[in-house]
């Protein structure tokens, strides 16, 4: 069933732990992560991102959408649709007239005036359709999708954090305390302490992008801490290369099967996914 971002983040917060987000590109992702997850008895959050979206002509819209729709009408199970790192109000548009349930508005680059007025924005338009809609406040680098440029962290401080929180009245805040987008080059030291500080200053549940590659121990003291989503896309684009490495040293012959192909690449997604699951202590939650 297809839920919102408030939904299944306000029971995480007031419960004590956090929903895994994967963002997903293809059929097969989707189907491992949601298939994973009615085994876990896990909430999940299903992300997708613009470039994916409007890969083939804008056809990844009604493609990535449809599949989750489709298979949250037979799970029961609390699945969110989420726009990821939206950076244009036409894609928040766009995710509204395709029933996405939330939506992440991302203004982490601009000035604090501006990063509000954009959230408040699509406040607007989300709300009044009852879809949540996620901000970020200071801001995670890292490595873009292409692996080809770095941003730095910026991280986010307590004093704006309440004032943010109050103007834009969005439903979810993602924070920066120290992880990264993409596959980290050293192993991240999470910023607890303020973490703490910045949970304490929050009305809303409280989000950590970045969390492939992340020290499980850092994730659980986050996750006590307030982190109530934890986004996850790298990991699962490794544990398909991994399956893909297994099916090409499998499968010599020229027409194997797709069950064939696709199995070890499934097989590797949902060991991580299931190992996020555990790690956040979302099993059981649904």
């Amino acid at each position: 069933m297809l839920v919102t971002l408030k939904e299944v983040l306000d029971a995480a917060r007031e419960q004590h732990y956090a929903v895994p987000a994967f963002d997903f590109t293809e059929d097969v992702m989707a189907r491992t992560i949601l298939e994973t997850a009615a085994e876990k008895r896990s909430p999940v959050i299903m992300m997708t991102l613009e470039r994916d979206l409007e890969s083939g002509g804008g056809q990844g819209w009604v493609y990535q959408s449809g599949i989750v729709k489709a298979a949250a009408a037979e799970l029961d199970l609390p699945i969110v649709l989420h726009l990821d790192h939206a950076s244009k109000i036409e894609s928040v548009h766009r995710a509204l007239e395709l029933g996405f349930t939330s939506v992440m508005i991302d203004g982490s680059r601009l000035p604090f005036k501006e990063n509000v007025e954009l959230t408040q924005a699509v406040v607007a338009l989300a709300h009044p359709r009852g879809v949540s809609v996620e901000s970020e406040l200071g801001h995670v680098g890292g490595m873009d999708l292409e692996d080809v440029a770095h941003a730095e962290n910026v991280l986010t401080e307590p004093g704006e954090l309440a004032r943010f929180v109050e103007q834009t009245r969005c439903d979810a805040l993602a924070v920066s305390i120290g992880t990264a987008h993409g596959v980290y080059r050293s192993l991240p030291n999470l910023n607890i302490e303020r973490l703490k500080e910045l949970n304490a200053a929050s009305r809303v549940p409280l989000v950590l992008h970045g969390g492939s590659g992340t020290p499980d121990d850092q994730i659980r003291a986050a996750t006590k801490e307030g982190i109530c989503k934890l986004n996850i896309y790298a990991d699962l684009r490794i544990a398909m290369y991994r399956g893909v490495k297994t099916t090409a040293i499998l499968h010599e012959r020229p027409d194997p099967l797709p069950f064939d192909l696709f199995q070890p690449l499934r097989q590797e997604m949902a060991a991580v996914i299931r190992n996020k699951i555990d790690l956040l202590g979302s099993a059981n939650r649904a």
